[in-house]
């Protein structure tokens, strides 16, 4: 039974978006295990504070993921 972990940093999606990931995801995972997986093919989510996400040394916050989705260097 598969389960997918999602981590994303709090604030930046809505609930309809992380349903959306949710959705997404398990329709991945059954295309290639098989429709008969799709009742126990597990997703979640856990929002990560903003600040307490690292990369390339920096810390990354909800402001500076919004800026991404914004297009904004």
């Amino acid at each position: 039974m598969p389960l997918i972990q999602v981590k994303l940093i709090e604030d930046v999606f809505s609930p309809e978006q992380k349903g959306e990931i949710i959705e997404r995801l398990t329709d991945a995972m059954v295309e290639i295990e098989g429709e008969s997986m799709r009742s126990v093919t597990w997703v979640t989510i856990e929002e990560v504070s903003s600040g307490d996400w690292g990369i390339g040394g920096n810390a990354l916050t909800t402001e500076d993921v919004k800026a991404l989705q914004a297009g904004v260097a």
